[in-house]
């Protein structure tokens, strides 16, 4: 009499198929069936494996039927509409999903946050206990159709900025405040109404843009040729240190005001004001919007401004919101435009060209205005236009 052929399980497969064994309230014939695939899997015969599941021999042929045209879920379980229980309840789905929200580390994993591999093994493990007996042996694909159409991505991360500045509101309101005055003062050309060289209120936003690396390369870059359509450069380069860039733009008149340093520290802080004091009239009055930096309101400064009471206005900027500042958006286009990609051979060359760079905006500048809901924001103040 020939052997019986063992049935070939995958080793993920044995081991669902071990659990639902162990399980001891999953219905009777789900185990049953489950114990099917495993005999057949140890080499028993149709015959014996009948004998000991205390089934005929067509229910057994039946299931590893079954396991052969759909694998081993359509083996165990019924098809819908011949007896088969509800595929998940919107109450294990619920169960699935606050777990989803959990980060591993609060049961007791070291990751940072689920693999649909990891969340399904857990899943497994912990269903019985939870009361939740059917989902010890739900699929990975299975859970991951549930997050799916929960919109639910526990893999990934998505990163925001914390409000933190309870002054938040008010804040915002003096900075669009200003732009919204400063939006006045031109007419529906773009030409100011009162020329810049007359007014006595300069309006300049003000930041810091520290940490510019400067780096030189190794080998000279290849130019484009009838082979290569991009400039090639080797990988490897050679650090040369950083510096900061200290720059306002004036809202009026578009011109940028640069001031490289390699710090920014008070005393650069300062310098840069000594700058602003010597290009504006004395008499008038300098309005500075800038962020919350501690070496913008250091004693040192503090005293600074002392010695020239009325001469400079500080308005600030909300805590994390930099976006409010309008020289973030010269910065961004002068990393596109300039500094991204740049090679030179010294640090003094970086400065050089960030200088040239300040010198060729000047030549025709360009003169920003705030846009982001402004026409609400002078609704909202009782400001026409």
């Amino acid at each position: 009499m020939a052997k019986a052929k063992p049935l070939e399980l995958s080793s993920k497969d044995h081991e669902w198929l071990e659990t639902i064994v162990r399980t001891r309230t999953l219905q009777a014939q789900v185990v049953t069936r489950a114990r099917i695939l495993l005999l057949k899997e140890a080499g028993d015969s149709v015959d014996v494996i009948a004998e000991k599941v205390d089934l005929n021999r067509n229910s057994v042929l039946l299931c590893l039927k079954k396991y052969k045209a759909g694998g081993v879920e359509n083996a165990i379980y019924d098809a819908p509409g011949r007896g088969r229980n509800a595929q998940i309840t919107d109450d294990e789905k619920a169960w699935i999903i606050n777990v989803a929200c959990q980060k591993p580390k609060e049961y007791g994993y070291a990751a940072e946050t689920w693999t649909y591999a990891k969340l399904t093994e857990h899943i497994n493990k912990t269903a019985e206990n939870a009361g939740y007996t059917r989902l010890s042996t739900i699929t990975k694909t299975s859970i991951k159709n549930i997050l799916d159409a929960a919109k639910i991505k526990p893999f990934r991360i998505q990163y925001y900025c914390e409000n933190r500045d309870p002054e938040f509101e008010s804040k915002m309101h003096q900075v669009l405040y200003v732009y919204k005055q400063i939006e006045m003062l031109f007419d529906e050309n773009g030409e100011l109404y009162i020329p810049a060289g007359e007014q006595d209120i300069h309006t300049v936003s003000y930041d810091e843009k520290p940490g510019i690396q400067a780096i030189a390369p190794t080998a000279p870059d290849l130019p484009p040729d009838k082979n290569h359509e991009t400039i090639k450069r080797d990988y490897e380069y050679k650090r040369l240190g950083t510096i900061s860039l200290l720059a306002a733009i004036d809202l009026l008149t578009g011109e940028a005001i640069p001031l490289v340093r390699d710090t920014h520290k008070s005393d650069d802080f300062i310098d840069f004001l000594k700058i602003l004091n010597e290009r504006y009239p004395q008499g008038d009055t300098i309005q500075v919007i800038l962020d919350n930096h501690t070496v913008h309101t250091c004693k040192k400064v503090q005293q600074f401004l002392a010695t020239m009471p009325g001469r400079f206005v500080f308005i600030f900027t909300p805590k994390h919101g930099s976006w409010l500042n309008m020289i973030e958006g010269f910065f961004g286009k002068m990393t596109r435009q300039m500094l991204r990609g740049i090679r030179v051979s010294t640090k003094q060359e970086l400065v050089d060209r960030i200088y040239k760079y300040f010198d060729e905006v000047n030549e025709t500048p360009v003169v920003y205005h705030w846009k982001y809901k402004m026409d609400e924001f002078g609704q909202s103040v009782g400001i026409a236009n």
